[in-house]
């Protein structure tokens, strides 16, 4: 007579329970099997197993047995360690271990996991899954963390303050806060969506791989512990690697950032010959000094009696205000009127800007009325333009009448300086000397 599996199952289920041996229903013929072989059920395969022989185990591992269903695993009330990666899973529920500190569950194929009745969880491995959601905030014991290759757009790992490895790469990750997690020493989040990354409370980090993000700045200033980087497929327009600690660093890789003009460092003369890429030297102690490589052409001032057509550029733009502001001017546009012109540059990260001075006179000399010599660029020299060549002498002196500084014809100018010290604002005279003889006499004012 054929006899139902399920039906005989159930019936020794009810029999075996009316006689006071207590059962767990192990649907999965290969997570029994796995019991079997572990020596927590005996053979042959019923189904069932002794409920006995698995409420007091602390550790089960059962990865790679092709296991497409774990119920049961609630009747494991003692379980500390679960190794349950590598089989077919679609589905996990763990909420009745809540002895449970380890969990493995990787390679499988969960959409989504609960871990919040797992408070004492410290290690968590589910990778190369499909999960969307981890909610992790009922477990603050936990330390090691490996979420990578599953389809999580958000993580919250803020409750998770003893946390020390991180890996969380490829995601759909469009932000992440590490700000409370001080004792994080590895942390891979590469393969996601951010456009931050905010370091400065990990002062204990090693390792940090945040390649192919879209990433504009990533300042590592306040961790000087960092000896592997990888930084690299971003958008960076800053980093700051400038931590104190740059001999420490094993690999630095920042290829691939195309708007990447300029690295901070501790030493920009130092040895980086192993970071890549090798053939970067933009290494400054200042992110300040970053516009230097932005280039930009510089045009000599103009003296003209009638009026100057802009010559074409290769490197900027002309505008009539500082910063790229006022209004845009084009080569080939003619210049009648006195006035400051900026050529001005930009990148997607930095921007640089020259300027220089067209003067419309009448006379064959102009002498500027004051000067401003605090290296701003703008009017840093009081310097006499000479058209004609005109000038023999130009002496500068106090109100006392101390000469200050005597210049040739046509120089660059006077700074301001006298005896190694810029002096204070005041007015200044000067006495210039013509070649026909004639003297000119008259005063400007030094501006700070």
């Amino acid at each position: 007579m054929w006899v139902n599996k399920k039906h005989l199952c159930c019936f020794l289920f009810v029999l075996l329970s009316s006689i006071g041996i207590s059962q767990t229903f192990i649907p999965d013929d290969n997570f029994e099997q796995a019991l079997i072989d572990l020596g927590h059920d005996t053979g042959p395969l019923d189904d069932f197993v002794p409920t006995a022989n698995i409420n007091g185990l602390a550790d089960l591992n059962v990865s790679g047995y092709n296991i497409s269903n774990l119920n049961g695993i609630q009747d494991f009330s003692a379980l500390t360690q679960l190794f349950c990666d590598n089989n077919l899973l679609t589905t996990l529920d763990v909420s009745q271990n809540t002895a449970l500190q380890i969990l493995w569950c990787h390679n499988n194929q969960l959409s989504s996991i609960d871990v919040s009745q797992n408070t004492r969880l410290t290690s968590l491995r589910c990778e190369n899954n499909t999960i969307t959601n981890l909610d992790l905030t009922q477990n603050p014991f936990l330390n090691d963390l490996a979420c990578e290759n599953n389809q999580i757009t958000s993580i919250n790992v803020t409750q998770n303050t003893n946390l020390d490895t991180f890996i969380c790469g490829n995601n759909l990750l469009t932000n992440l806060d590490i700000s409370n997690n001080a004792n994080l020493i590895s942390l891979r989040c590469e393969n996601n969506q951010l456009t931050d990354l905010d370091a400065s409370n990990n002062k204990q980090l090693i390792r940090l791989n945040c390649a192919f993000n879209n990433l504009g700045e990533l300042d590592l200033s306040n961790n000087p512990n960092v000896t592997e980087l990888d930084c690299s497929n971003n958008n960076l327009c800053r980093l700051n690697l400038r931590n104190g600690n740059n001999g420490n660093f094993n690999t630095v890789d920042f290829r691939f950032n195309p708007d990447l003009n300029c690295v901070v460092v501790d030493n920009p003369s130092g040895n980086h010959s192993t970071w890549k890429p090798v053939s970067f030297s933009n290494y400054i102690e200042s992110q300040n000094d970053c516009s230097n490589f932005v280039n930009v052409d510089t045009l000599e001032n103009v003296i003209t009696d009638t009026s100057y057509i802009l010559p074409i550029l290769v490197n900027g733009n002309y505008f009539t205000q500082s910063g790229g502001n006022g209004s845009q001017l084009n080569s080939g546009d003619s210049i009648s009127t006195t006035q400051t012109i900026y050529i001005y540059n930009e990148t997607a990260c930095d921007s640089n800007e020259s300027s220089f001075n067209v003067l419309i006179i009448d006379e064959s000399y102009y002498i500027p009325k004051y000067f401003t010599p605090n290296n701003d660029g703008y009017n840093d020299l009081w310097q006499v333009f000479d058209r004609d060549n005109s000038i023999k002498t130009i002496n500068i002196f106090n109100k006392h009448g101390k000469l200050l500084k005597s210049l040739p014809p046509n120089s660059q100018g006077w700074n301001g300086i006298f005896n190694g010290k810029l002096l204070s604002t005041d007015d200044y005279w000067y006495i210039i000397t013509l070649n026909s003889g004639e003297v000119i006499r008259g005063h400007f004012t030094l501006k700070r």
